[in-house]
């Protein structure tokens, strides 16, 4: 028997104000102000908008698409400043107006007020300018004393799941260093973004997990005693019965888990409160106990295919444990073992009532790991349409277990428009036919990119194909100006490790950091094994040709002709931005964490001083204009 949820994650959602939108979801400058830049987050529905179900399943309150770029106007101010909107976090990017910088600037200060907030915040940095004493005042660490030497910086709120939905007004100030140490600020920059929002609100909603239970973030909310062991099992096999004593577990799951484990939850929640709803499930890793309760309470309203692959198949196997309960509940007629041709790799939810209808895809396993550890997606669909086009997939899948002419030979096989007005979306179910493979166009819309790639690969160092190839061409090619930013779970042959495109060398993140030198504190393990779990490519983000390909799919010939998988085209610039931002903020966190672990005891990560006292002669910034990759990365987003 599964263990019960100590409390559900649903709440009330109320209504939105309603106002005027800017076109395309992006702010246009105005004339010169102090003000934050104001944008419409929302607004009444079409008449003929889908209904959003009445159990929400998010703590957002807009009614229509929020606006996922917002430009500063302070023309007094010697820098622009663009605001893109991630799924619960923003990437704040700036760009220098004139020439360059004078060779005293020091970085940029970054202060924030939540929505409904009195006052502001400063971010926090986690290395200062060089200091003899060897502990470092925590209050030296605010970006107003030890500013941010980048010209771009993500900011995931540490609450932005619980804070209330509305805008974040962001402030960034120019900062300078005279010759005796003392700081001066420049002129600001003002802008106000919502974060907490679904994408297409009752259509489509974009979730990720958090992903940084092996983070200094983790460490700072809830102690260095936190993780694997306490809040989370040690391995899959006892997950399915383990039972925390950490009085944090429930915050915890919350913040690691983010808008992808509230969602999963919040659906499961509708389909149980909806007793019309018919509930069809495929799970590969499938281990967590709260998904297991829920599915448990819907009796025989539930159909579930559990992959039998490999470590999934013996009888102490968490996903033979949760067979075993599940058969008890919904009948042995309603749960199905199978493996495809090699993986049932899917992870999908499908929930179909008078109430509810909801479809759930992506790389998000059903599983402790998958919520809690790695960092994943979820596709979240609600209608019609999108619930019949996943249950067609699974009905083709149960009538033809482990067979792959059976799957292949079916229109979801093929892509199937999912029929939203405002954005392109589709979806194609493997195995596929060499007619059907997908490998081919997807490597040819990367040779066509125009602007920038960006991807997030699991298993990309043993993925040869097609894709790989693309990519690598893509990345070795130094004629044109498309900007690359890539990141996998391990170091890829054939792709350069260099920054910041190309691969990090993120193969350490499995080890515990051991003697972190101050401000950094000793992080939690995290468990073993795959940490980076994202599966999608993200093409020329920032035009509106911009295109997303996502899902359970490993990009891979055996995800396309082999394994039971599902795989998204989202043609949007507004979802192209959400991954983007999510593609940035795990490089440069690894990045960081790579920079951590190389530092040296007698040359610890510190903040540059100007020019001038001895200790070097160019400016920080220098690099932004003489290293073409940077100058790139800082015109790409601060444009």
């Amino acid at each position: 028997m599964a263990r019960t949820r100590k409390s559900s994650t649903a709440t009330k959602k109320t209504p939105a104000k309603a106002a005027k939108a800017h076109t395309n979801g992006v702010s246009k400058p105005k004339a010169a102000a102090r003000k934050p830049t104001k944008h419409a987050s929302e607004k009444k529905p079409k008449a003929n908008a889908p209904t959003i179900t009445s159990h929400p399943l998010t703590r957002a309150t807009n009614t229509a698409p929020v606006d996922f770029i917002i430009r500063g106007d302070a023309d007094n101010a010697a820098f622009t400043l663009t605001a893109y909107r991630g799924e619960g976090m923003c990437l704040l990017a700036m760009n220098w107006k004139n020439d360059t910088p004078p060779q005293n600037f020091v970085g940029f200060a970054i202060e924030y007020m939540p929505p409904n907030g009195k006052q502001f915040y400063a971010l926090q940095n986690r290395i200062a300018f060089p200091s003899k004493g060897e502990q470092i005042n925590p209050n030296t660490l605010s970006s107003r004393l030890s500013p941010i030497q980048k010209f771009r910086w993500i900011h995931f709120p540490q609450d932005a799941d619980t804070e209330t939905p509305g805008d974040f007004t962001y402030r960034v100030t120019d900062v300078y260093m005279d010759g005796q140490g003392r700081l001066s600020y420049g002129h600001y920059q003002e802008v106000a973004i919502s974060l907490i929002a679904e994408t297409y609100p009752g259509e489509l909603n974009i979730c990720f997990t958090r992903g940084f239970i092996s983070s200094q973030a983790f460490i700072d909310k809830f102690g260095t005693n936190g993780g694997v062991g306490t809040i989370l099992p040690t391995s899959a096999n006892t997950s399915i019965s383990f039972e925390s004593t950490d009085p944090q577990e429930e915050k915890a799951l919350e913040w690691m888990g983010f808008e992808a484990r509230r969602v999963i939850l919040s659906t499961l929640d509708a389909a149980i409160a909806d007793t019309s709803a018919q509930v069809k499930v495929l799970a590969y890793d499938f281990n967590d106990p709260e998904i297991v309760d829920q599915l448990e309470q819907l009796g025989n309203r539930l159909k579930i295919i559990i992959d039998d692959s490999g470590s999934h198949k013996p009888a102490t196997a968490s996903e033979t444990v949760a067979e075993a309960t599940l058969v008890k509940s919904a009948g042995a007629d309603n749960v199905q073992r199978q493996h495809m041709g090699g993986l049932q790799h899917n992870k999908v939810i499908i929930v179909d009532g008078d109430e509810t209808k909801i479809a759930i895809g992506g790389s998000t396993n059903l599983s402790w790991r998958g919520l809690y550890v790695q960092n994943n997606n979820a596709v979240v669909l609600q209608g019609a349409n999108s619930v019949k086009v996943f249950s067609d997939a699974f009905d083709a899948l149960w009538a033809s277990p482990n067979n792959v002419s059976g799957s292949d030979n079916t229109p979801s096989a093929d892509w199937v428009d999912l029929g939203f007005s405002e954005f392109d979306a589709r979806v194609t179910f493997s195995p596929h036919s060499k007619s059907d493979a997908k490998p081919a166009e997807i490597g040819t819309a990367i040779d066509g990119v125009n602007s920038s790639l960006f991807y997030s690969l699991a298993f990309l160092y043993e993925t040869k194909g097609i894709i790989r190839d693309s990519i690598e061409k893509r990345t070795d090619d130094k004629s044109n100006d498309i900007f690359v930013y890539g990141i996998s779970d391990k170091t890829v042959g054939g792709l350069d490790v260099q920054e910041p495109n190309g691969n990090p060398p993120v193969a350490f993140l499995a080890a515990l950091m051991q003697d972190i030198p101050q401000p950094f504190k000793e992080e939690a393990t995290g468990g073993c094994g795959t940490r980076l779990h994202h599966k999608f490519i993200v093409l020329d983000f920032n035009t509106e040709n911009a295109c997303v390909y996502t899902g359970s799919y490993n990009f891979s010939v055996a995800a396309d002709t082999k394994n039971a998988e599902n795989l998204f085209v989202l043609r949007d610039q507004r979802i192209a931005t959400s991954y983007a931002v999510e593609a940035v903020s795990m490089f440069d966190h690894y990045s960081f964490r790579d920079a951590e672990a190389k530092a040296k005891d007698d040359k610890p990560l510190e903040l540059q001083m100007p020019p001038g006292d001895g200790s070097q002669s160019k400016p920080w910034w220098d690099k932004y204009w003489t290293n073409p990759t940077k100058k790139r990365d800082q015109e790409l987003f601060g444009q």
